[in-house]
């Protein structure tokens, strides 16, 4: 009967070890605040189906693109905030800002900034210092590549969440980015 017990536990234990949370991307939503500034030429989710050992596998990534129309610029403030639906979208574990340019030349120096800053640094022009005279641009960031940074790095509990970044250039704001995304 104890063996039985042990073995119960043991493979319990097995299938527990290798569960894991997964990211999936819901939607994302870009708005400029002034037209005159930029505009979001992309700020979209796409979804694609591949054939994979006898399954369709389902992969969603996010890309955004935005023209500037001033150029360059050389001061830019970002508000990054952490939303959790719990009966509404309700402030969770994160919200702050920070000076961009300051952030770019020591990455050390915010720790919160830099953990979020991880997640696109591969996928974006933006991982230089200012000034910025280009457009920017953050090209098919997938739920795969974020998956490893939300449940291994820093684990946050399942449930629905919202990332919303407010970008501000010359102190005044210009952009504001939501993407939605579930924890399962």
């Amino acid at each position: 009967m104890m063996d039985r017990f042990l073995v119960v536990c043991l493979v319990t234990a097995c299938l527990a070890s290798g569960a894991h949370s997964l990211v999936e991307f819901t939607n994302i939503k870009c708005k400029t605040t002034d037209n005159q500034f930029a505009d979001f030429a992309i700020c979209h989710l796409t979804t694609t189906y591949k054939y994979v050992t006898y399954k369709y596998v389902t992969y969603k990534y996010v890309s955004v693109k935005v023209r500037l129309f001033k150029v360059p610029i050389t001061r830019i403030k970002i508000n990054l905030g952490l939303y959790k639906r719990l009966n509404g979208l309700k402030p969770f574990l994160y919200n702050v800002t920070f000076d961009g340019c300051k952030f770019m030349q020591s990455k050390t120096s915010n720790p919160v900034a830099r953990y979020f800053y991880e997640f696109g640094k591969d996928f974006s022009n933006m991982n230089h210092t200012c000034p910025y005279d280009h457009d920017l641009i953050v090209d098919k960031v997938s739920a795969t590549d974020m998956n490893h940074r939300i449940t291994r790095v820093l684990p946050f509990p399942e449930g629905s969440y919202m990332f919303q970044s407010d970008w501000y250039a010359q102190d005044i704001k210009r952009a504001e980015v939501k993407l939605y995304l579930t924890l399962s």
